[in-house]
């Protein structure tokens, strides 16, 4: 079979481009490709010895690490399936999406692990085993894995790390916030992974003489897909900060101190620089090739305010999970205009707006966004009544509402579905919802997305106390506390007699919003 696969670019890369640093710790490890390549298949070899067999789920639980990096690529290497989590999950959380996806398997951080993640796991009888990096084994510096349950460990395979992987076998595994309840599972193949990262590769011209300061957590498309992944095929440099997160304070000096050319991130971050260069600038900013806005809109006058302040292009692009990240970007500035408030040109896909009976609408138009391209998955597990919707009139339907321009600008207008978008993380309401109702003074409630200057949206929610039952907002909040992952707990709680209903006596999550942030004006 072909071999358009991760696997195959991220081999090409080590081939071509070996002794050149591939990824980096800021101020403690590098890595050249040849050497993380050799860990990666060091590591492969370790996950067959605990029996992991093409096909099978390995869940990861990891902040951004140099662990988590070569776990993940030796997972898809053995021809599994990675599947990254929230670190920050709880043990509720963790247990549906271990559960949801059928994971064989959990890959945790050796020395600190996750006490949620592994809870969990054992709560389902899954085996788990902590990966950490190990300096002077008997074998040199590695990573090495062990096995937190009883489990047989083989002798090493003859055949090393194996057959490589096809490209219609699938990778990665995310689950991505429906406008129902239950997220859905979006299973994404090794050629929608390397179609993406040729396409990310093409738009940002990146090359081997390119490094990325990766502050996007790579549990998610825009930090794995567009920072990472599509960096080390280019044969450039992946830096993981400092402090192993994004941090204000170490940003600039991380990008100084590894000659980082470009990062992307979602509007909050953005936001949290210029605060900080506007209390606290530095005496001199490095020279930037660009810079890359995603996963939430980009307001105007932020794009300009990021220009003047670290003088380099701001490029606002369009992604989704089920689009393995990309879909459309604003051009480097010798391609073309990057247009304010537009979020660029189809890049290496077909996109099209569409109205209700599926006709192609015309420029200026609006209607739903639909695309085709080898980087769209090819459904979602398990869920044929969301794919009947998703991929009507055979385009994927992105539940995004947006016009094009006669130069094919894509802007974005509104959202069909009602995620909302809280700095780049999609949060099901009705998620919310049942966690809220699940509180025993809680006789109605509905969570609802709420502008907020830092965040783009915040978490709000409208509820309705059972009669002769107390709960202060605090109450709620720590309720949430033990239901929810932080970013998903409502920021502010209104509480009513009733809530407001259509002329029919339906709630609609649109009128509730509108309600209440109305009277809290």
């Amino acid at each position: 079979m072909g071999r358009v696969t991760l696997i195959e670019l991220l081999d090409n890369s080590a081939a071509e481009h070996g002794e050149q640093p591939g990824l980096i710790t800021s101020g403690s490890l590098q890595l050249t490709h040849k050497e993380l390549q050799d860990a990666i298949d060091k590591t492969a070899i370790q996950l067959r010895r605990i029996g992991v067999k093409p096909g099978n789920l390995v869940s990861l639980a990891f902040p951004n690490t140099l662990e988590f990096v070569v776990a993940f690529i030796a997972v898809t290497r053995v021809r599994a399936i990675a599947a990254p989590l929230n670190s920050a999950y709880t043990e509720d959380e963790f247990k549906f999406y271990l559960e949801d996806a059928n994971s064989t398997l959990l890959l945790v951080p050796g020395a600190e692990g996750n006490k949620a993640a592994e809870a969990a796991s054992k709560t389902l009888g899954l085996p788990i085993a902590g990966v950490h990096w190990e300096k002077g084994s008997s074998s040199g510096d590695e990573i090495v894995l062990t096995p937190k349950d009883k489990v047989e460990v083989a002798p090493e395979p003859e055949d090393g790390a194996g057959p490589k992987p096809d490209e219609g076998d699938e990778a990665l595994f995310l689950h991505t916030s429906g406008t129902t309840s239950r997220p859905k599972g979006v299973p994404l193949t090794q050629k929608n992974l390397a179609s993406s990262i040729k396409n990310i590769i093409a738009t940002y011209e990146l090359t081997p003489s390119d490094r990325t300061l990766i502050v996007m957590p790579l549990f998610h498309v825009h930090g794995l897909m567009a920072a990472l992944l599509s960096t080390l095929v280019s044969g450039g440099a992946a830096v993981l900060p400092s402090a192993g997160r994004f941090s204000a304070s170490s940003f600039w000096s991380d990008i100084r101190d590894n000659h980082v050319t470009w990062y992307t991130a979602v509007p909050t971050i953005h936001q949290i620089l210029l605060k900080v260069h506007k209390s606290k600038p530095e005496s001199e900013y490095p020279k930037l090739r660009f810079i890359r806005s995603c996963s939430s809109s980009l307001a105007p006058p932020v794009l300009a305010d990021l220009e003047a302040s670290f003088k380099a292009p701001v490029l606002e692009a369009y992604a989704m999970t089920e689009a393995s990240h990309q879909m459309t970007s604003n051009p480097l500035p010798h391609h073309g205009v990057h247009k304010p408030g537009s979020v660029g040109k189809a890049t290496g896909i077909e996109l099209a707006i569409l109205d209700d009976d599926g006709s192609i609408l015309k420029p200026g138009e609006i209607g739903e966004i639909c695309i085709k391209g080898p980087n769209v998955t090819s459904g979602y597990k398990n869920n044929p009544d969301a794919n009947q919707v998703a991929f009507a009139f055979d385009w994927f339907h992105t539940g995004d509402r947006g016009k094009l321009d006669e130069e094919g600008y894509l802007s974005l207008t509104g959202r069909i579905k009602e995620l909302i978008n809280r700095g780049g993380e999609k949060i099901s309401p009705l998620e919310i919802d049942a966690v809220l109702l699940a509180h025993p003074a809680v006789s109605e409630a509905v969570a609802f997305a709420a502008p907020d200057d830092h965040f783009g949206e915040e978490v709000n929610a409208g509820i309705v106390l059972n009669k002769g039952t107390e709960a202060t907002a605090m109450d709620i909040v720590e309720h949430c506390k033990k239901n929810l992952a932080p970013f998903k707990i409502p920021k502010r709680i209104f509480f009513a007699d009733e809530l407001p209903r259509t002329a029919t006596g339906k709630i609609q999550r649109r009128i509730v919003a509108e309600h209440f942030l109305k009277t809290a004006a």
